[in-house]
């Protein structure tokens, strides 16, 4: 029996729910989201055939029929942060360690030298006295463009401000224009790539966000690119439309109808195809006031998505108040942020997601940390990957600029890309290593958390495990 081929070949139609290529192959065995399906079909014996691009063809277990348990032991770890924190141990550090996991979650953590039973299907993998993490978590980046800007960059290097650039009809649009002209392809391989980037660097959950169309068909579409990358890259992504990133020049002179098109046409049909979790928006000086912000909020409330927000990165328009009292689960940038939003985002315990790269590159006051830390707001931390404001996949690099520049100790900043950046993004299965959460592990080649934000710049993720299958190492 053939069977439909959805998400531009990044799943299949089992029954009435569609499966997801990496749900089907071994996350080792997807090139790294290169794979795309062009044929499928059932067999009577509980098998599916699999034609996929290159000519290449795989015969995989019906998933809806059960397979046998996969195990992973990962022995010999030297340092392991399970994030299980307590009054003395904000990281929950244990040493001289192995790892049991078992279908992709964590089964056990023993002491190393403990007789752990193995089989032929368990992968044994050595970590080498070395530091283990959870894999980490980028909860604000921008993997979907066409285009790039060095031009622009060499303009800010000579002196000109990120909102001098954009008011001047650069910056954001260049990018808009060359995404808008890209195809469904070409995008999907930059995004593929910019995922890839991220992955190498120990992340294994990401929020990816639109935001470089500016009109309703292309804003899905960037979505549905993000669908159909998430589909078959091991790296999970958890979508988000920002339709309300600028105001697209065609509709400069009229607001109003720009904001009516986001709530009344993107919001309903992103939540209706499932395409976003949640809902962005940039309240900022020449992009959108609170109260426009407020208008599309709400419509994305009544359709379902959780709320997100740019707010304060350049000046205080009041969009941190506003995330608090509408209960965002983040509120982003934060460098301009009041002391009065401050204390309001503690009290909602909405999530402050600090981008020191966009702060690095934009010239900006440090956001401040410190301050958002001793009031009680949870605290995260992103690369805020994008073709303009910072063009990283580096969150280690991020973790070494908050505890330099922004008053960060080493335990907060590693809390920032592991428990808080996926609590803020409403995944309570990864970010801790205890039973039953997500095997999503990294070996770095070090033998201390801490010199990972002290060795700053520097790639130390040597092996990266995503649900307990080994999908990227050097």
């Amino acid at each position: 029996m053939k069977l439909a081929l959805v998400h531009h070949g990044s799943a299949i139609v089992l029954g009435e729910e569609p499966w997801r290529l990496k749900d089907l192959l071994p996350a080792d065995q997807l090139g790294l989201g290169r794979l795309h399906l062009e044929a499928a079909e059932a067999t009577d014996d509980g098998w599916l055939q699999l034609a996929l691009s290159g000519g290449q063809r795989q015969r995989v277990r019906d998933p809806r029929r059960g397979a046998p348990p996969v195990r992973l032991l990962l022995r010999n770890v030297g340092q392991l942060l399970t994030m299980e924190r307590t009054a003395d141990d904000p990281l929950g550090v244990r040493h001289d360690v192995q790892l049991l996991c078992k279908d992709g979650v964590i089964e056990r953590v023993l002491p190393q030298g403990e007789d752990c039973e193995i089989d032929e299907r368990t992968t044994v993998l050595d970590a080498g006295g070395n530091l283990v993490s959870p894999g980490l978590v980028d909860p604000h980046t921008h993997p979907v463009f066409a285009g790039e800007r060095s031009l622009e960059f060499g303009l800010k290097a000579a002196g000109a401000s990120y909102l001098e650039i954009h008011k001047a009809g650069g910056g954001l649009f260049k990018t808009v224009e060359a995404t808008r002209a890209a195809s469904f392809e070409q995008l999907q391989e930059r995004c593929r790539h910019n995922v890839g980037r991220l992955l190498s660097f120990g992340v294994t959950t990401l929020e990816g966000k639109s935001g470089y169309a500016l009109e309703a068909q292309g804003e899905l579409r960037m979505l549905e690119v993000l669908r159909a990358v998430d589909g078959c890259h091991p790296l999970d992504i958890v979508p988000t439309l920002l339709g309300a990133h600028a105001l697209p020049k065609e509709l400069s002179e009229r607001r109003d109808e720009y904001v009516a098109q986001i709530a009344e046409v993107m919001v309903p049909e992103a939540a209706s195809q499932g395409l976003a979790r949640y809902c962005d928006a940039y309240c900022e000086d020449g992009a959108f006031t609170a109260a426009e912000v407020e208008t599309i909020f709400r419509a994305a409330q009544a359709a379902g998505l959780g709320l997100r927000l740019h707010a304060e990165q350049f000046t205080h328009q009041g969009g941190a108040e506003l995330a608090a009292r509408m209960g965002a689960a983040s509120a982003d940038h934060l460098e301009a942020v009041s002391d009065a939003a401050i204390e309001a985002m503690a009290a909602s315990k909405t999530t402050a997601v600090l981008l020191p790269g966009a702060a690095l590159t934009c010239r900006a006051p440090w956001p401040p940390a410190k301050a958002l830390v001793e009031a009680g707001v949870p605290l995260a931390l992103g690369t805020d990957l994008n073709p303009g404001s910072s063009m990283t996949a580096n969150l280690p690099l991020q973790m070494s600029l908050a505890c330099m520049q922004m008053g960060v100790s080493c335990e907060q900043a590693w809390q920032a890309v592991t428990v808080e950046a996926a609590r803020c993004l409403g995944l309570d299965d990864r970010g801790v290593i205890s039973e039953g959460k997500l095997a999503d592990l990294v070996i770095f080649d070090v033998d201390d958390y801490r010199t990972i934000p002290y060795h700053y710049g520097e790639n130390h993720a040597r092996v990266v495990v995503k649900r307990g299958r080994v999908v990227w190492g050097r």
